[in-house]
């Protein structure tokens, strides 16, 4: 059974962005974007709440078609720009000449868990998330989150978007560590179940 597996970067303080939706003010790290990859190169599909989606696309777009760009930024571009993607919007539409609609649906809100489930007993790859916190809490408040990987940084912000905004949710830890010639520390946890 595949995974949902949601990894966030965070301030000490806990939270994944800044004021006013700031991201500038956060602990981003060179580090913070091999970790990425690592854990797109084991996923099939990439979900997104609306507000992340286009931006990070049309980002990675960018890199895609930019030659001076690294190795690592190629391989992100060409796994962003070429995974199945699943948008959770109740506005977001998709034309058929965009550019991302052949790997791309959208799907509502209240439609959502049930896409979610479905794809988790489908054959390949984790299903992958990033920040979009608005997105995620919902999901993992309805048991269907299976993995949190929270990638701590080198920051206090004092105010913000907090990381988690749902009811308590029990983890178990599975792994701790700092990540290679970086200051953020990355925490694994699993989502508990009802029946531990």
């Amino acid at each position: 059974m595949r995974k949902l597996i949601v990894s966030v970067l965070t301030s000490l303080d806990g939270y994944y962005e800044g004021p006013g939706h700031d991201l500038a003010v956060m602990p981003m790290e060179d580090a913070f974007n091999t970790h990425n990859l690592d854990l797109m190169r084991q996923a099939s599909t990439l979900v997104y709440g609306s507000t992340w989606f286009r931006g990070n696309w049309e980002h990675w777009s960018a890199v895609a078609a930019d030659s001076s760009a690294g190795d690592r930024e190629h391989e992100t571009a060409q796994l962003v720009t070429s995974l199945d993607s699943l948008v959770i919007s109740d506005s977001l539409t998709i034309a058929s000449d965009e550019p991302w609609s052949s790997t791309t649906r959208v799907v509502s809100r209240d439609q959502a868990p049930e896409e979610i489930s479905r794809l988790k007993e489908g054959e390949g790859g984790d299903l992958l998330m990033f920040g979009s916190s608005t997105t995620w809490n919902p999901l993992l408040a309805q048991g269907l989150v299976d993995e949190v990987i929270v990638l701590v940084g080198a920051a206090l912000l004092g105010d913000g978007s907090k990381v988690y905004a749902g009811p308590r949710a029990q983890l178990r830890l599975l792994d701790a560590q700092v990540l290679a010639d970086s200051e953020l520390v990355a925490l694994r946890y699993a989502v508990a179940t009802a029946d531990g």
